[in-house]
């Protein structure tokens, strides 16, 4: 399908507000319990944009809400400033449209021309379209976590994806 993608402003925030929070309380790709207010979604956006890291959303050509995604730090420390951890989220109505993968595709593309080398994908490992989105991408499986969390009244299985963007910059 095609879409529409721009930086994130504020006033994409309360579609990004109800997507965020329809997958904490129906899905397992948030292992978050709670749903948050549109302050808290204001103050993510603000330190992503601070940090210079992206949050893309995408449209369509009527400018419907379909879906956004973005990448932040892996881990705090300074040896791992050049692998991010990524998220993206679709519409329910719009999975399978290949949404996603226009939006990851602009995510490894804005790593790419940030220098960083490694994207991390860490997904319930019950996601089989998540899976299957990201192999398609070229990232590959390096590693499963059993019973890592907790939701829905079950453990979940976590599988790390990893995408190698680029020559290490050692």
């Amino acid at each position: 399908m095609t879409c529409r993608l721009d930086d994130a402003r504020d006033t994409d925030l309360p579609d990004i507000l109800a997507l965020y929070n329809d997958a904490v309380q129906h899905t397992t790709a948030i292992w978050n319990e709670t749903r948050v207010d549109l302050e808290d979604r204001r103050r993510w956006l603000a330190e992503r944009t601070a940090q210079g890291y992206p949050v893309l959303v995408a449209r369509d050509a009527g400018n419907a809400f379909l879906g956004y995604a973005s990448y932040g730090p892996w881990r705090a420390f300074q040896g791992y400033r050049y692998t991010v951890e990524h998220s993206v989220y679709v519409h329910p109505e719009r999975r399978g449209q290949g949404i996603g993968a226009n939006l990851m595709r602009a995510l490894i593309e804005r790593a790419r021309t940030q220098g960083l080398h490694v994207m991390v994908a860490a997904i319930e490992s019950g996601n089989a379209p998540s899976i299957r989105l990201h192999q398609g991408l070229g990232f590959v499986v390096s590693g499963q976590m059993a019973e890592v969390g907790y939701k829905f009244d079950r453990w979940l299985d976590l599988t790390f994806m990893q995408l190698i963007l680029e020559p290490a910059h050692a």
